[in-house]
């Protein structure tokens, strides 16, 4: 078994070098197609001067050059960072400043809209550009550009940095609940744990066929890849604009394993399945939030031969529960159980274990746990803390993840979600900061004032609604404020309500109520599309 991530690849090429290992569209890669790419980038990182452990951004959407990218910074020694492709310049801007990144691999046509915040981005020295652009890259004097064609045929051969399994492999950018998105650091063991235990409960193999439609720089999406290449699966890579796309799509592949959140399978639920891809499909997964019973009878009617995987995971954890398929009756609601190689305990305020049917806070604890957030130490010291009294017999103190979830067991020992202690928005399976869409909201000019909650919705989990303080009567235009926060924010962040009010609510701390707002809007909002 590997012990590094880029290691999956390689062990899965020493085995079957001519097996399919990424299909994109048109384009194929086999696992020993693959393995040379990620040792040509490598080889590349290395040449460049770039130590151990520096930080090497991905931006680019799904295709073969991405996937090599990240398993090739890893290869390198360094630190990849994903970059979810619809983020706004502004956004990505925050990422590249706030680890670092002394090298950003991007497309050309991507890098025009990025040029003036990298001017503000001081340790990003070497770009590498992944297609052509007819305009050719702008001027950026003070940086090294380099073509991704020159990079494969260079003929590097330097000696990648040594790291160990403890070593950082990846930062995942998540949202906090105040602020802009932290950084969820990672380390080797961390993802090559979670793609053994997620491979063995699934029961994956060599033959399966993998649809990531789910972003690379979301973790549940990123495990697709890694759960595929454990295994020497093939993974298909897909952008979809239509959920209709996705389900030919599984028909036309001969997919296996399909991973979606709640928004998607709505959106499939009520299509009408090909044969083909009723005889495919093994199994189904879903994460980043509750799916409705209504739409998981719909799937298992269409699909009575897939097994569904009820999930739940934490970025900072990699994943967490799942429930298998034949608990879903007897269960219904539950979360499952913790997956393998993983202990999730429900904790008293006090650090001790609560008894079945209490309410405590989720903890997990186990090789999952990440290494903390990135340059937070803060936060880190919130979510990070020693494992709950009498769980560990180590000498050291051992660290566990405190969710921030409130939980609770039946008396066999199966988990059920309560509520979510602090304040994000889940909406089409992101987690979204309330304070991000409220800062581009109050920087229109139009408001003096602002709370974003998200409210309950029938499809996306919660939808965003915005209340607001108008700057003056003229600018009271709910379509300007939208129309400027498209302008800022990725799709999913864009609030759907705006609601106009002579002051925003706030408690007895001066701080924003957001309780009392959630359930006002709950009101007027509330299960509306």
């Amino acid at each position: 078994m590997s012990s590094l991530l880029h290691q999956l690849i390689e062990l899965a090429a020493d085995r079957q070098p001519d097996a399919l290992a990424i299909k994109h569209r048109n384009a194929s890669l086999s696992y020993a197609q693959l393995l040379d790419a990620t040792h040509a980038l490598a080889a590349h990182i290395v040449a460049l001067r770039i130590g151990k452990q520096e930080r090497v951004a991905v931006f680019l959407p799904k295709q073969p050059e991405t996937v090599a990218a990240l398993f090739g910074a890893a290869a390198a020694g360094c630190v990849f960072v994903p970059i979810n492709p619809i983020l706004k310049a502004q956004q990505v801007e925050h990422i590249l400043r706030d680890c670092a990144v002394s090298m950003l691999i991007t497309s050309s046509d991507r890098l025009a809209g990025l040029a003036e915040g990298l001017l503000r981005c001081p340790h990003l020295r070497h770009i590498l550009l992944v297609g052509e652009s007819a305009e050719g890259p702008p001027p950026l004097p003070q940086l090294r550009i380099t073509r991704w064609r020159e990079m494969l045929t260079s003929g590097a051969r330097h000696r990648p940095h040594r790291v160990i399994d403890i070593d950082v492999a990846s930062i995942f950018y998540t949202s906090g609940s105040t602020g802009k998105p932290k950084g969820v650091v990672l380390s080797h063991r961390n993802m090559v744990t979670g793609a053994h235990s997620v491979a063995q409960y699934l029961e994956n193999h060599p033959s399966d066929r993998l649809l990531a439609v789910l972003p690379l720089s979301f973790d549940y999406g990123f495990s697709q890849l890694s759960t595929a290449f454990h295994v020497g699966a093939s993974a298909v890579l897909m952008d979809h604009l239509f959920a209709r796309d996705v389900v030919d799509t599984v028909a036309r592949e001969e997919i296996t394993g399909l991973a979606g959140v709640p928004p998607l399978w709505a959106q499939v639920a009520d299509l009408s399945w090909p044969d083909a891809a009723k005889q495919s499909l093994r199994y189904i997964t879903n994460s980043g939030g509750a799916m409705p019973a209504a739409t998981l009878a719909k799937l298992r009617a269409s699909l009575p031969q897939t097994r569904p995987y009820l999930m739940y995971g934490l970025t900072e954890a990699f994943r967490s529960t799942f429930l298998a398929p034949e608990e879903i009756d007897k269960r219904p609601g539950s979360m499952g159980k913790a997956i393998p190689n993983a202990e999730i305990l429900v904790v008293r305020p006090d650090g001790t274990l609560c008894a079945p049917n209490e309410p405590g806070e989720l903890v997990h604890r186990g090789s999952l746990v990440a290494l903390g957030y990135w340059n937070d130490p803060e936060k880190t010291a919130e979510r990070y803390k020693p494992a709950p009294k009498g769980k560990s017999e180590l000498q050291l103190t051992e660290m566990a993840v405190w969710s921030g979830d409130t939980v609770k067991t039946d008396e066999d020992g199966f988990l059920y979600f309560v509520g979510r202690r602090d304040e994000m928005i889940k909406t089409s399976g992101y987690r979204v900061s309330p304070t991000e869409v409220e800062e581009v909201v109050t920087a229109t000019g139009l408001v003096t004032d602002a709370i974003a909650v998200g409210i309950t919705h029938p499809t996306l989990g919660q939808s965003i609604a915005v209340v607001v303080v108008a700057a003056h009567d003229k600018s009271r235009d709910p379509r300007a404020i939208i129309e400027a926060c498209k302008q800022q924010l990725p799709a999913y962040m864009v609030p759907a309500h705006i609601e106009y009010r002579d002051s925003v609510p706030r408690n007895q701390n001066s701080k924003y109520d957001r309780l009392k707002v959630t359930q006002e809007l709950e009101q007027l909002f509330g299960g509306s599309k």
